[in-house]
């Protein structure tokens, strides 16, 4: 498999966005706390800081993760429950926070998600959730390796499908935490 799909073209990109009634500082205080995505997340059930100061650039938090026999069932994805490590590569309250995914020998990898948040005419916030992978992770090498061209096209396709729906899934259930009471 080539470094991407299309040339230049990122494997995967996808974004979705919400409006909620809440000011960034408050968004950001709840998107930054990644052991809580357990409460908005479809897949990561929440985990813990491994090591720097949580929320800040640098730090590596540890993904408790869990994903359907359905998802893409054609497929060879991991199914059940698994581990993530992810480094968060920006961090700027009421602005953005982004996190990238690291590879089993611990390095960083293209595969990116984050959060930028901005600033409502209401008082509010636009929230956009994320997800860009430019060059294909450790596991997408390890499913798409025994996949021949067709294959490997409609995975990329129902992958980028799922990564879409997520990122919608994820903001609604951000919004219901953000702005219902003890949320």
């Amino acid at each position: 498999m080539g470094e991407t799909i299309t040339g230049n073209e990122p494997l995967f990109s996808a974004d979705a966005e919400i409006h909620l009634t809440a000011a960034p500082l408050d968004v950001y205080a709840v998107v930054s706390d990644l052991p809580r995505s357990g409460d908005w997340s479809p897949e990561c059930r929440g985990g813990s800081w491994i090591s720097g100061d949580p929320c800040a650039v640098g730090a590596v938090f540890r993904g408790e993760n869990v994903r359907a026999a359905e998802v893409v069932a054609w497929a060879p994805v991991v199914r059940g429950a698994w581990t993530t490590y992810a480094e968060v590569v920006a961090a700027e309250p009421g602005r953005t926070f982004r996190w990238a995914m690291h590879d089993s020998a611990g390095r960083r990898q293209e595969s990116v998600w984050g959060f930028d948040l901005a600033p409502g005419a209401d008082g509010g916030t636009l929230l956009v959730h994320h997800f860009r992978m430019d060059a294909p992770t450790e596991g997408i090498r390890g499913i798409t390796a025994a996949m021949d061209p067709v294959e490997r096209r409609r995975f990329f396709v129902e992958w980028g499908e799922k990564i879409a729906d997520d990122l919608t899934a994820t903001l609604q259930r951000i919004r219901t935490a953000v702005e219902t009471p003890g949320g």
